[in-house]
């Protein structure tokens, strides 16, 4: 595909799997290493993540052992027609998107089609046949506010997945529903994806 070179395997044929990790500014972000460690546990799995500017508050760049593009790397890469745009090499290359953590913030501009980063011009040009799951975090009081639960709908009703968010102590102090899922069941979300398509899912 245009902008990145096929990847070679001396193992058996198969077909990697490839998931583009969108992370936005939740203080849940503080988990992305983990999640990546995780994933990429999954045979045959390869992982490219896409950030906020926000989000990079949260997570050391050092402890992501793969490809990490943020808003600059977009515009670094077009400087004239001919030449690649990130947002759609990004959502040709990927098979599945998972965005974990996402914010307040961005779930409002996705259920209102607005697109003013990297992250969130790749969600709008997505191709709505390839699986997206979403993992929304915030306080309590944000996701009680009742324009959360119109704007979750409005995203399920775009064809993407949600993994809904848990009770627990939330890092403000505050207690109650608005922490993103555990690691483990996110994790566990996509394999599930990935049996329902007939991949390897072996970790």
């Amino acid at each position: 595909e245009p902008g990145f070179p096929a990847e070679k395997s001396s193992s058996v044929p198969q077909k990697k799997y490839r998931v583009l990790v969108g992370v936005t500014g939740s203080v849940a972000a503080l988990k992305l290493p983990l999640l990546i460690a995780e994933l990429l546990k999954i045979t045959g799995l390869e992982v490219k993540v896409v950030t906020t500017e926000r989000a990079k508050h949260f997570y050391n760049a050092q402890e992501i052992p793969v490809t990490l593009y943020s808003d600059e790397d977009e515009w670094q890469l077009w400087k004239s027609r001919s030449d690649p745009v990130l947002h759609i090499e990004l959502r040709r290359w990927a098979d599945l998107m998972l965005v974990a953590p996402l914010d307040a913030n961005t779930l409002a501009k996705l259920a209102n089609g607005i697109c003013d980063n990297l992250l969130t011009c790749v969600i709008r040009a997505w191709d709505l046949s390839k699986p997206l799951l979403f993992c929304p975090a915030m306080n309590t009081a944000m996701w009680e506010h009742p324009i959360t639960a119109q704007q979750v709908e409005q995203l399920k009703g775009f064809g993407y997945t949600e993994i809904p968010c848990v009770v627990k102590k939330l890092v403000c102090g505050d207690e109650g529903r608005g922490a993103m899922a555990e690691v483990w069941t996110i994790v566990e979300s996509v394999k599930r994806i990935l049996e329902e398509r007939d991949l390897p899912t072996q970790s």
